[in-house]
């Protein structure tokens, strides 16, 4: 039986954390509120939770699942190798809609799908988000929808797509950008946005010393 909290609430919030809480270190699955979309959510660690959110969104493995972190620091000990341009980008734009591909620690026991050793990670600018994962750690999350469906930007969205497949909704309301993150591939010497989204490319260009063409490359159109 899924339940949804209003977030808006404060007694209904604190329910809705501590029963997402216990819902993902279950093993079950959570719709959570970001700054871009809603967000169907699982443990990172938990292998069997990640297949039932890729299975939820009749997903396959070839689409690896991102993480949404809740601090800056979380980084370091996911990351093979902290590049200082990776750096420069999370000082000027986490947490919100950017999130970076970057090559994951080796020592990680997870598993997110078919990532050839690759993590896209995403600090979000929500304040229950934000709340969760600072209580759970590092969740896999993807947006709250069927594939081929469009996202969800609002939590009766996300429950009229994943009904019962999902034991607690946290309603935040509406999504403030209703737009999917900006993503920027750090695997390769040279930065590319691979999907142009909440951040404006030439802001992230600005910041890494770049011009949006370079930036673009052959990734995003």
């Amino acid at each position: 039986m899924s339940t949804v909290y209003d977030c808006a609430d404060p007694d209904s919030r604190a329910a809705g954390l501590n029963a997402a809480r216990s819902t993902l270190k279950s093993g079950r699955l959570a719709v959570i509120p970001t700054d871009t979309l809603y967000g169907l959510a699982a443990d990172a660690f938990d292998s069997q939770a990640v297949g039932a959110l890729l299975a939820a969104k009749r997903r396959g493995r070839d689409m690896p699942v991102p993480v949404l972190v809740g601090s800056w620091n979380t980084i370091d000990g996911l990351v093979y190798s902290v590049r200082p341009q990776a750096r420069e980008l999370i000082r000027a734009f986490w947490p919100g809609g950017l999130s970076l591909v970057v090559q994951q620690a080796p020592s990680l026991a997870w598993d997110l799908g078919d990532a050839r050793g690759t993590v896209m990670l995403r600090m979000p600018l929500h304040p229950v988000a934000l709340e969760l994962l600072r209580e759970v750690g590092p969740l896999a999350v993807s947006s709250a929808n069927v594939s081929g469906q469009p996202p969800a930007t609002t939590v009766s969205e996300a429950q009229a797509q994943l009904g019962e497949l999902v034991g607690v909704y946290l309603d935040g309301g509406p999504a403030d950008h209703a737009v999917a993150s900006t993503i920027v591939d750090l695997t390769a010497d040279t930065p590319r946005i691979l999907r142009e989204g909440a951040v404006p490319v030439e802001k992230l260009a600005e910041v890494l010393g770049m011009s949006p063409e370079e930036l673009r490359q052959d990734g995003a159109r």
